[in-house]
This record gives C-alpha cells, sequence and structure tokens, in this order.
C-alpha cells in the first residue's frame, strides 16, 4: 500500500471534497447514534450487552467505522490518505483499550492525543520547513507557500486548543454529554473556524481569476 501523494504531485489521486468529508465525518455519526441507541441495541441482541454499556458499544462501532472509512478512501484513490490513516491508528489503539479494559477513559482521552498530535505535526513541519497542512486541504485550496505557512500556524494552535477542550469537558460532564459535544460541538467549532480563514485564504490562493478573461466579459 502506498500513502498519497505529496499536495502539489502531479499523480496525486484527488478526491471530491464532500465525498471525503462524508467519509471521514461517517464514523463519527455512527459512534454518536451507538452510543445514543446501545441500550435498545443490546436489548435486541445480547451480544452488544456483553460489551458493557452503550459506550462501549459506540467504541466497537467507532473501530470498525473508523477502518471502513479507510478502507474507502483507498480503493477510491488506491493510497492511503495520511491524517486519517493516523487518526485510525489511535482509534483503533485506543478503542481496543477502552474495550479490553471496560475503561471509558481511554476512548476519552483519543481526541487529545490526535488533536495534540496533529498540532505538534504541523507547527513541527514548519521548524523544517514544510507545510503539511496540504495534505488536508489541497483537494480545496491551492496556497501560495506563505499562504500555507499562515494556515498551518493557525490550525496547528487551533488543534492544541480542542485538545485542551476535550480534557475539560471529559473531565467535567458526563459521558453522554462528552459523545454528544463530539459531534455537536468540535465539529460546528471547527466548521466556524475553517470559515474565518477564508480571508487568509482568498488572500493567498494561487487560483486567481484569468485577468484576460475579465477584461473581455
Amino acid at each position: 500500500m502506498e500513502m498519497e501523494r505529496a499536495p502539489n504531485a502531479p499523480d496525486r489521486a484527488e478526491m471530491n471534497p464532500f465525498l471525503k468529508m462524508a467519509i471521514e465525518i461517517g464514523p463519527l455519526i455512527l459512534f454518536f447514534l451507538a452510543n445514543a441507541r446501545g441500550e435498545q441495541a443490546a436489548a435486541l441482541w445480547p451480544a452488544i450487552a456483553s460489551l458493557g454499556g452503550p459506550i462501549f458499544f459506540a467504541t466497537a462501532v467507532f473501530v470498525v467505522a473508523t477502518l471502513v472509512s479507510l478502507a474507502v478512501s483507498y480503493a477510491l484513490t488506491r493510497r492511503l490518505p495520511l491524517m486519517p490513516f493516523v487518526t485510525a491508528i489511535v482509534v483503533v489503539v485506543f478503542g481496543a483499550l477502552t474495550l479490553w479494559l471496560q475503561n471509558e477513559t481511554f476512548i476519552k482521552l483519543k481526541p487529545t492525543i490526535i488533536y495534540v498530535l496533529f498540532g505538534a505535526v504541523l507547527l513541527g513541519g514548519l521548524a523544517f520547513g514544510r507545510s503539511l497542512l496540504g495534505y488536508v486541504f489541497d483537494a480545496v485550496f491551492k496556497l501560495t507557500d506563505e499562504g500555507w505557512r499562515q494556515l498551518t500556524i493557525r490550525w496547528g494552535v487551533f488543534f492544541l486548543a480542542l485538545a485542551v477542550l476535550n480534557e475539560i469537558v471529559w473531565r467535567s460532564f458526563s459521558t453522554d454529554f462528552w459523545v454528544s459535544f463530539k459531534l455537536f460541538g468540535f465539529l460546528p467549532l471547527t466548521f466556524v473556524f475553517a470559515m474565518a480563514q477564508m480571508p487568509l485564504i482568498n488572500r493567498y490562493s494561487t487560483e486567481k481569476p484569468d485577468a484576460d478573461a475579465e477584461e473581455t466579459a
């Protein structure tokens, strides 16, 4: 198996951004639904009850769904996407620990680990002169090197802030609230933050309208 190509590689296979979003968010939605309906599912299928409760059933669903989404992404592009691949590794490791030790703390720590990892990788990559954020957004945006640098700094800091927020939420509120916040808190926050970056993206975009086309219009 090959990893995905660098953002500007000519042979890099690109995926429709909306399809990419659906594949990546799908496991999180299933995680929320499995936790919300875990008791009803356990009443119908005793094997689910043997997992230990709704959060453990949801964790098992999350692990399987994450691996399926990664397989679908690979089937469509014939290469493993870097960031989802790293996420899948963390999900499988912490999900397995959650189920094996019957301790939901591990699955709650998973977002913190991922956000810290992403933030550290993005900011650390800049220290070596590389903007790794292009691996995430290149299918949507084409930016100058300075644009990628500034956007990488912002996203790196944002990921670290999400790690802190996850720690506050899971340590201060119930498991059900934390599961809901993963879907209805983190995703809207990420969307709002992404939209707030549009002025910077427009400023440094390399896909400028053709001046000749504008003059003849």
